[in-house]
């Protein structure tokens, strides 16, 4: 008995002793692997930092170099504005100087019919050289010149019609009794020239342009309608991004060539209170621009007639001292007869508020009478000359500035 149980109490024994030495070995190498994983987890951990380190200094590079990035196309956009600026205020100023030269050329030999009509498709166009000067001067920064007294709508319309090389296809239609307040009177007919010299340019070339005048609750609309081809959405969004600009808009990113028109339209209606949309559709299957001008820009004042011309003998003296408006001037007279409209209905003569409470005063007539397309007898050379310089005079009645660039704030 004690024999048998020797040997087994020695196998246990060896049994036990081989366990704990695997438990003891087991432990030793769990330390060691719980060792080993904390350095592999601090290593990560440090990794991870410098991971995140050198993602913060990526990104801050990344923001400095589009910081400095945009500050060197800021610069660059800045001087390349001002280059230009500088040099389309000298290009105005001869177109300037030019259109004095040819007016006085006009008086000179105006009673010659054919040397007036060269001498107006001269003016016509040093109008369009400069028309894409202001643009661009617009553009850079620069402004219009200052107007110092009111236009009627008719005339404004006019005038641009008289800005853009295809004029002839364009027809005025309608009449409001207002008159656009002098400070807005060149911005409005530069950007109806830039609708209309879209229009005729996108459109088939004998299809005719209409701007119709229209009177709404908010003030006055001024509708371009043309048979082109019409605009699809992407081209319509982005035109609507330059009518209504958010910043300022950069000369490099209109293009090459370059396009001002909805750029130029933007900016002044921006510069000047009205809105300026081209997303609807014509009636003709073309684009439909309107020029919405607030209650803010109108006035029921007439505009002042033209100074008489100077008579010989020393009578430009005695004319100059009477009175501005004791004898009518007859309305311009357009180069081609516009379509036949029907009579304006009657206005009320009493007085009205704007939306925000102020008076608001109506004329009894028009302030611009819309020439008569009924045909007329023959005229003399005489009689056409004049006639001639009629249209002119009320083509260029809605350009015509004091100074070459107003100050910032007109």
């Amino acid at each position: 008995m004690t024999f048998a149980q020797g040997p087994l109490f020695w196998a246990l024994v060896v049994v036990a002793l081989v366990a704990v030495g695997a438990v003891l070995r087991a432990r030793k190498t769990n330390i060691g692997l719980r060792r080993q994983n904390a350095d592999l987890r601090r290593e990560r951990d440090t990794l991870q930092r410098q991971r995140d380190e050198l993602h913060l200094t990526h990104t801050g590079l990344l923001h400095r170099q589009s910081v400095e990035l945009a500050e060197v196309r800021k610069d660059a956009e800045e001087e390349t504005k001002a280059v230009l600026k500088a040099a389309v205020r000298t290009l105005q100023g001869l177109a300037d100087e030019q259109q004095v030269v040819i007016e006085n050329a006009q008086k000179k030999y105006g009673d010659d019919p054919n040397m007036l009509a060269d001498l107006m498709a001269v003016d016509h166009a040093n109008s369009q050289f400069g028309r894409r000067a202001q643009g661009i001067a617009v553009l850079c920064g620069g402004w219009l010149g200052r107007r110092e007294t009111v236009a009627s709508v008719f005339d404004v319309a006019r005038s641009a019609q008289g800005r853009i090389r295809q004029f002839d296809r364009v027809r005025v239609n309608g009449q409001v009794n207002f008159s656009v307040v002098s400070k807005a009177v060149e911005p409005v007919a530069v950007v109806l020239a830039e609708l209309l010299a879209n229009a005729t340019n996108y459109s088939a070339p004998g299809a005719p342009v209409e701007i119709n005048i229209q009177a709404v609750p908010k003030g006055v609309c001024l509708i371009v309608d043309d048979a082109g081809l019409g605009m699809g959405q992407e081209e319509k969004d982005r035109a609507a991004a330059l009518l209504a600009p958010q910043a300022a808009i950069s000369v490099s990113s209109l293009g090459i060539p370059p396009q001002f028109g909805f750029a130029v339209s933007g900016v002044l209606a921006a510069r000047y209170g009205f809105k300026v949309s081209v997303d609807s559709v014509s009636p003709y299957g073309g684009v439909r621009a309107v020029v919405l001008l607030p209650d803010e820009l109108l006035t029921g004042d007439a505009p002042a007639p033209p100074a008489p011309l100077a008579a010989p003998g020393g009578h430009d003296a005695d004319v100059s001292a009477l009175p501005r408006r004791q004898a009518p001037t007859p309305p311009p007279t357009p180069l081609f007869p516009p379509a036949a409209q029907p009579a304006p209905a009657p206005q009320p003569t009493g007085s009205f508020t704007t939306a925000g409470g102020l008076p608001k005063r109506r004329r009894k007539s028009p302030v611009s009478v819309v020439p008569s397309a009924e045909p007329g007898p023959a005229r003399s050379n005489e009689e056409t000359a004049s006639r001639l310089g009629a249209f002119q005079r009320g083509t260029r009645s809605g350009r015509d500035t004091t100074t070459m660039e107003g100050p910032e704030f007109q």
